[in-house]
């Protein structure tokens, strides 16, 4: 059964500011050459950029391959990070790169098949057995009917935790359109939640 409500409006905690604080210092340490701080950056936002990746892409079978491509990416210009903005807010930019060149570059070769179940790929991604994990896939079912700049928004927003202004950054557009398209998709999202726990009617 599909969870009643959505979650409330997600805001950012001194935890969350403070772990995000702690990987851009992992970041900046790592391109200074630090071996630890490497694994430490790579290991904290590491499913964050498969959930994110498989939001964007289509072919869930590419996922692994794009995050393994964003870390190969980032690890390679970590030296250039200054810390002007979050590391995760950084790499996150680089994943979504990422997933717009394979898809320029899948353009220009033809495709033996189509699987366009990102959804999958999310579920797949995620731990089992946890307290709510079946409220979490309804939640990728209601997801997948949003039109993708405002799946996008939410998810990065509300599923990821990151901060309006970076996000805003981030897709390159002004930080009222991020709320907007935030705003519009929990609309969307509650009046499916509506729509799936009416009673079926049935026809005589």
């Amino acid at each position: 059964m599909i969870t009643p409500a959505l979650p409330g409006p997600r805001e950012r905690t001194e935890d969350q500011e403070s772990a995000d604080d702690s990987i851009t210092a992992w970041a900046l340490a790592a391109g200074s050459g630090d071996p630890d701080a490497v694994d430490h950056f790579v290991r904290a936002l590491h499913r964050d950029v498969l959930r994110y990746v498989a939001h964007l892409c289509a072919d869930p079978q590419a996922v692994d391959d794009l995050a393994q491509d964003t870390f190969l990416r980032a690890l390679g210009s970590l030296h250039r990070f200054e810390g002007r903005s979050s590391a995760r807010a950084w790499l996150l930019s680089i994943a979504r790169r990422a997933v717009i060149d394979s898809y320029r570059y899948a353009a220009a070769r033809p495709r033996l098949c189509d699987v366009p179940d990102w959804r999958l790929a999310v579920e797949l991604a995620q731990p089992r057995d946890l307290p709510g994990f079946d409220d979490g896939i309804a939640l990728l079912d209601l997801l997948a009917a949003l039109p993708e700049e405002r799946r996008e928004a939410f998810v990065l927003t509300q599923l990821l935790g990151l901060p309006y202004a970076e996000v805003a950054v981030l897709v390159g557009c002004p930080v009222g359109t991020v709320r907007s398209r935030v705003n519009r998709a929990r609309a969307t999202l509650v009046d499916l939640l509506a729509a799936a726990d009416e009673p079926a009617v049935l026809v005589a």
